[in-house]
């Protein structure tokens, strides 16, 4: 018997005409003790994270984990994304998410492109955010040392060391968090969860048992 529960569903948003697919995972008996919220980058979609099998993962280590997919790719290809304020899309959008689908407070798993949605969340709504873990985001530079030295936030940043653009780009603002440990993925690039399932899953369950 599995001792994981697999859904899909969509949630609809206030700022999107279409809903948002999303996957989600959960232990099949018993509370989750904590929610995760996984984003992607502009190649992927949550169909990544049901593949490698880090929903999989998450559920059988107690947590109830939603994948999105962003407006615009994967199967939200109808949902338009929210305006944005300058690159960044609005700080609200990422709380309405989680709202809707009852994730707070919310471990936010946020590689490349979805940095532009959870970098002005962590910085506005960081009183609802359990746990932050960025790979390699975009957007880093939009924030102040200052701003990101006022986010308590506990928060895992993850790299690959052959990501030697936005790896060592996004580790330059990320490492003034004033929470925060690193782990480097050696022989991994930009989407380094994709090329080392185990080194990503074992960094990953470390830290959540770590909250």
């Amino acid at each position: 018997m599995s001792t994981v529960k697999m859904t899909e569903g969509s949630v609809q948003l206030a700022s999107c005409k279409e809903p948002l697919f999303y996957r989600q995972s959960e232990p099949a008996v018993g509370e989750a003790k904590m929610s995760v919220l996984l984003l992607h980058g502009i190649r992927f979609s949550s169909e990544n994270w049901l593949n490698i099998g880090t929903l999989d993962i998450l559920a059988q280590n107690g947590c109830r984990a939603v994948a999105i997919d962003l407006p615009g790719l994967g199967r939200s290809q109808s949902a338009e994304a929210p305006a944005p304020v300058g690159e960044l899309a609005p700080p609200d959008f990422l709380k309405d998410v989680c709202e809707q689908l009852n994730l707070i407070p919310v471990v936010v798993i946020s590689p490349s492109l979805s940095g532009m949605y959870s970098l002005p969340f962590l910085h506005q709504h960081q009183a609802i955010i359990r746990a932050y873990i960025p790979v390699a985001p975009i957007c880093t530079d939009k924030f102040t040392k200052e701003q990101y030295q006022n986010v308590k936030v506990p928060s895992l940043i993850v790299y690959g060391d052959k990501d030697t653009q936005l790896g060592e780009v996004s580790l330059a603002s990320l490492s003034n968090l004033a929470n925060h440990s690193v782990v480097v993925m050696k022989g991994a690039g930009h989407p380094c969860y994709l090329e080392d399932p185990n080194t990503w899953h074992k960094a990953l369950t470390d830290f959540l048992n770590t909250l």
